[in-house]
């Protein structure tokens, strides 16, 4: 489903405009996106919880040379979803 998809979803649940639709989806996003970007969980009831993670330096292989290298730390971000939305997809 892409962005268009989504607000047109949105449009036609809310009986809303496609601008109002598409208001309310790029400012949900945009408070997601500064939340984690200050490193502060994200938690939808019913949905799931976006954290952001630090992954340690870590010692990795070139597949083409075999050379050893590190690989640098850096954050990532990760989602767990929720128990209610694991039954609504059925995964196990």
């Amino acid at each position: 489903m892409t962005k268009k998809e989504i607000i047109d979803e949105i449009r036609d649940q809310m009986d809303m405009t496609q601008k109002e639709a598409e208001r309310v989806l790029v400012s949900t996003l945009e408070v997601i996106k500064e939340q984690l970007e200050q490193g502060r969980e994200v938690m939808i009831s019913g949905f799931g919880i976006w954290s952001v993670r630090i992954k340690k330096p870590r010692r990795g292989r070139n597949p083409q040379t075999g050379e050893v290298l590190m690989i640098a730390g850096r954050k990532v971000i990760t989602f767990k979803s929720s128990q209610i939305l694991k039954k609504t997809v059925q995964v196990e």
